[in-house]
């Protein structure tokens, strides 16, 4: 299966550039992924 790639909007490509840079924000990203993770593993494991 061959996928095409869409366009990339300049824009939003420079604000997530910027966000990488902000300490507060991957901070708030990375808290929310590690929330997530460990939400979905004990679910499983409640099953």
């Amino acid at each position: 299966m061959i996928r095409i790639a869409k366009q990339t909007d300049p824009k939003k490509l420079e604000e997530l550039k910027q966000k990488i840079n902000d300490k507060k924000y991957l901070n708030t990203a990375i808290n929310t992924l590690a929330v997530t993770i460990t939400k979905e593993i004990l679910h499983i494991k409640e099953e």
